[in-house]
């Protein structure tokens, strides 16, 4: 496995850790359903994007499209989730835009990932 994929493996498990955090705050009393949000959207796709680099790294689909969709669901839930979460723990924004852009890399993501699985893998 290159560097590169255990990176996205290490990043879809620290995107699950923050799920659990994000959920158990939430379930506590911290924040609103925000910080719900932003915990289920962790907890769905760590294990999506642990999925895409088992894949991508066993040369089940192919390797470029399947690892830029597991990038793509990084990026859209750090801003994403991230945004939700600042919102609802400290009522501030990451940035203007933050989550609009996230949810747009994360359905890119989606489909990049779909694309990945069309295109007939190297043998």
């Amino acid at each position: 496995m290159s560097l590169a994929d255990r990176l996205v493996v290490a990043l879809a498990a620290l995107a699950g850790g923050l799920g659990v955090a994000a959920s158990a705050a939430a379930a506590h009393g911290t924040g609103t359903d925000s910080l719900k949000t932003a915990a289920q959207f962790l907890l769905f796709h760590a294990p999506a994007i642990l999925a895409l680099a088992a894949l991508g790294g066993a040369g089940l689909t192919r390797a470029w499209p399947t690892r830029l969709a597991a990038l793509l669901l990084l990026a859209g839930l750090a801003l994403f989730s991230g945004d939700l979460a600042l919102r609802a723990l400290y009522t501030r924004p990451l940035f203007p835009m933050a989550a609009p852009i996230g949810g747009t890399a994360l359905m890119a993501g989606w489909l990049v990932a779909a694309l990945g699985a069309l295109i007939p893998a190297r043998r």
